[in-house]
Formats: C-alpha cells, sequence, structure tokens
C-alpha cells in the first residue's frame, strides 16, 4: 500500500446544527433547523408550524404548508437539535479529546444565525462572533486546522419564512455579507473553508425520495444556482481577503453509482445520473461554467433557470481551490424490475448482491471510495479530501463505561486502506475526516442512537441522558492510525 504523505490531515467532521445545542442562547437566531422533529428509520422527521389560526400541526419537507402557516418551535414536541450534544458548552472536553486521538484538523460549520440572527441584519452579532473565535483558539492551542463550512443545512428561518429561502436571487447578497464578516474576522486563525455542504443535495432530491413533486425539482434546480453564485463569489472574496485561503466545494459524493447489469441501457441510465447528481454542480464549481449537458438536463425537467451575464461571470472567477465529498456506500441503477431495493428512509436504489448492508440500509462498500477518488480526481485535478465517511451503528455503553465497536472499526480501516489505494493511483489526497466523530445527532432521521463517533454521548433519542462523554474501542484504534500516519491499522 502506498504510504500516507507526512503532512495528510488526520481528523473528524461535524456540524453545528447537528451537535452544537445552545438553539436559544448566545443571541442566537432560529434556524431552518430548530423547527424539525425527531424521526426514525420508518418515520420521517417532520417541519411544525402555526396556522393561520393558531394551531399548531406538522409536514413532511416534501408537502406544502397550509396556507398562511409559519414554522414555529411548538410546545411538547421534540426537537433533537436544540439542545444537540451540548458542544456550545463543551466544546474545550471535545477538542481537548479530539487532540488525544491526535487530529489535525476538524471539520465543523458556523450557524449563520450566530453571525447574523434572522439573516438581515447590518451587523454581525459580537456574541456569536467571539463563540467561534474561543473555539478556533482552543483548536489552535492543540495545533488543529479548522476546516470551516459556510452554510451546513442551517439557514436562518427568517430568511426562509420571509424570502422563500435560497428560491430567492436576495440571498445571494445576504449570503455576500455573511461571509465577508467571517472571513476578515477569523483571518489568520482559518486557512480552510467550504462553502455549502453537500451542495448538490439539492438535486439527487429528487432520486432518494419516490413521487418527490415535479414543482419541487423545477425549484431545486433554481435554488442550487443561486447557491453556485454565492459560492463562487465567497470563493473570489475569501481570496481577496487572504490569498492564503483554501476554499473548497462540499459534493454529496454518494451514493455512487453502478449499473445493476451490463445491459448498455443499465451503463447509460448510470452515467446520465452521475452526471445529474454530481458533475452538473461540480463541474461548475471547478471550471467555472455549466458542463454540456446541463441543457439536455434543463430540458428534461423543463428548467428555465433565472441566469444572469453577471451570474456567467462570477462562476467563472469564483472557481474553488480544492474538491471535497461525502463518502458512505454506493448504490446500483437500473431500468430493469428489481424485487430488493436499499435504503431505509430513503431510497438507495436496487440492493448490490456483492455488497452488505447495514440496519439503516446503507452498503459497505470501500472499493467505491478507491474508484470515485479516481473518477473526480481524473476528472478535476484538484487537491482532495475527504470530509465525511462513517458507520451510522447502534452502540452499546457497558456498565463498565466502554463501547466494543469492532464494526466501525473494519469500516475505517476498510476506507482508510482504500484511501491508501489511490493515493498509490496517483490521487492528490490530502485529508481524511471521518463524520461525527464524537457522537451527534443524525440528520436523515433525527436519531441518537444511529452513532458515528469515535466518542460515545451518553443521550437517547428523547433526549434523555448525562451527556457524559466516553471513549470508544474506536477511539483508540483511530489514535494508533493516526500516530503511525495510517500505517498501524490493527
Amino acid at each position: 500500500m502506498k504510504k500516507f504523505p507526512k503532512d495528510f490531515l488526520w481528523g473528524g467532521a461535524t456540524a453545528a446544527n447537528q451537535c452544537e445545542g445552545g438553539w436559544n442562547e448566545g443571541g442566537k437566531g432560529l434556524a431552518a433547523s430548530d423547527v424539525i422533529s425527531a424521526g426514525s428509520l420508518t418515520q420521517p422527521r417532520y417541519i411544525t408550524y402555526i396556522d393561520q389560526e393558531g394551531n399548531p400541526g406538522k409536514a413532511t419537507s416534501l408537502h406544502h404548508l397550509p396556507e398562511g402557516a409559519k414554522r414555529a418551535v411548538i410546545d411538547g414536541c421534540y426537537y433533537p437539535y436544540h439542545e444537540a450534544i451540548d458542544f456550545y458548552h463543551r466544546y474545550k472536553e471535545d477538542i481537548a479529546l479530539f487532540a488525544e486521538m491526535g487530529f489535525k484538523i476538524f471539520r465543523m460549520s458556523i450557524a449563520w444565525t450566530r453571525i447574523f440572527p434572522k439573516g438581515i441584519e447590518e451587523e454581525p452579532s459580537q456574541e456569536g462572533l467571539a463563540f467561534y473565535r474561543n473555539v478556533f483558539l482552543e483548536l489552535k492551542k492543540y495545533k488543529i486546522e479548522p476546516l470551516v463550512t459556510l452554510s451546513h443545512y442551517d439557514t436562518p428561518l427568517y430568511l426562509e419564512e420571509e424570502f422563500g429561502g435560497w428560491k430567492n436571487r436576495k440571498l445571494i447578497a445576504l449570503f455576500d455579507r455573511y461571509s465577508e464578516v467571517v472571513f476578515k474576522e477569523y483571518k489568520g486563525l482559518v486557512k480552510y473553508w467550504l462553502t455549502f455542504n453537500e451542495i448538490n443535495s439539492a438535486v439527487m432530491l429528487k432520486d432518494l425520495f419516490p413521487g418527490y413533486p415535479a414543482h419541487k425539482v423545477k425549484e431545486d434546480f433554481q435554488l442550487l444556482h443561486y447557491q453556485l453564485v454565492a459560492s463562487a463569489r465567497a470563493v473570489k472574496r475569501a481570496h481577496e481577503i487572504d490569498p492564503n485561503y483554501v476554499v473548497g466545494c462540499m459534493l454529496a459524493g454518494g451514493p455512487c453509482k453502478y449499473p445493476l447489469t451490463s445491459d448498455p441501457k443499465d451503463v447509460i441510465l448510470t452515467q446520465e445520473r452521475i452526471q445529474e447528481a454530481t458533475y452538473y454542480t461540480g463541474d461548475v464549481m471547478v471550471f467555472g461554467e455549466y458542463p454540456y449537458f446541463a441543457k439536455r438536463i434543463w430540458e428534461k425537467y423543463d428548467v428555465h433557470l433565472d441566469i444572469t451575464k453577471d451570474d456567467i461571470a462570477d462562476l467563472k472567477k469564483g472557481v474553488v481551490d480544492i474538491v471535497t465529498y461525502s463518502y458512505y456506500s454506493t448504490g446500483c441503477v437500473t431500468t430493469h424490475e428489481v424485487s430488493e431495493r436499499a435504503g431505509g428512509n430513503i431510497d438507495m436504489g436496487p440492493k448490490n448482491p456483492y455488497l452488505q448492508y447495514s440496519e439503516w440500509g446503507w452498503s459497505f462498500d470501500p472499493d467505491g471510495l478507491r474508484y470515485s477518488l479516481n473518477e473526480y480526481y481524473g476528472r478535476y485535478r484538484k487537491p482532495m479530501m475527504i470530509v465525511e465517511n462513517g458507520l451510522g451503528a447502534i452502540d452499546v455503553l457497558e456498565e463498565d463505561g466502554k463501547v466494543h465497536d469492532l464494526y466501525r472499526i473494519e469500516y475505517v480501516k476498510a476506507h482508510v486502506e482504500a484511501m491508501a489505494q489511490a493515493l498509490a493511483d496517483g490521487v492528490d489526497l490530502r485529508a481524511y475526516t471521518p463524520w461525527g466523530c464524537i457522537d451527534l445527532v443524525s440528520a436523515s432521521t433525527g436519531e441518537m442512537k444511529k452513532r458515528y463517533g469515535f466518542i460515545y454521548v451518553d443521550k437517547d433519542n428523547e433526549g434523555k441522558g448525562s451527556l457524559k462523554r466516553y471513549r470508544k474501542d474506536s477511539f483508540y484504534w483511530y489514535q494508533k492510525c493516526i500516530a503511525s500516519n495510517g500505517e498501524d491499522l490493527t
């Protein structure tokens, strides 16, 4: 196996809404994620609202709210993001644990609503700016590089309610203000930035949720365009503020697609799905323009983008420095009828007979990581980072405070080996930040029992628990992996 570069950045990844808590502290405003209930593998998460008559209600993200209804926090409903794992109050303890594991880099996000509570203010919240400054200083104390995502599924609720969210072009200017403030504020403390988390997920929803409404598909392509413009403008602004800033895109790299059969129709359909789900977005962020097949996609979904000459110029001026993506599993594509499909609360496509699957319907496919790294690097020729990867599983906290998660060790080990193989292939891979390095709230289900971390957090699906942190067996394994720079995987 190819050895990892001596300056390889090992670490872990989180998101503000899934770990911070402190939802109504420190001057923070309401985010769209603050009005989403808990769910499960079989039960969807709901958006809660108050209708025109003042009655509470709930709806899934696929359905329209009643006319005049406003999203709101409702008494008696459990919102797992409100407290999450309380990183807001416990960040020093958690960062010390990351340092003990040997982290070189820590991926996190800034909650827009801590900086601009509604998203429209002229001046930022000094309390919010101070919180992240303290986090960055704590990381600096341990020589851990922050890798900071500007927007991780966490738009201010006010902008969603009053502006229609990213369906409104006006959000570009508001994001301009937000990004400029944080780029200036944390100059010298942060080097690595990502603009939007899994930005291409907007146009993947139609494939993940059967019966996804056609009108929403059109909206998704439009809101993605505005985000792409906002991202490009942020990249350009970052480089103007500090030429040393390294700014990347963050793509949902999986489920990567395979044709289920050797039928040429399956191969062609797989190619089209990958173009739609990944390259359509990645090409804009790396090359600064929409790919040749974009017109075919727009015609297919009857999309008529609001796109201006200034947009085209902005996209060209704001290409990214690095390409990062999430990788958990792979899926299959077929034109044929199938009896078994993968996935739990989202559709992962036909089951691959050559792979094993987790309880949540996600495949175990380290070879797919090597394959995707080669595909993306071959296309983009930019330095790569894997910024999300991991196994969601039910862990058992033993009476002696130990968690024996050999299954997680086996998962991460196999993917580290796959990265080493990709390095041997010639891929320029710079960093690895496994997802949920400390247990946090699952984005897809809102559960705590779907755990990814090397650190166990004592909290259950109902929000009960001491929040005490425990080192899992995987904690010590990853510590050894980092100390040996990926050579000791025993």
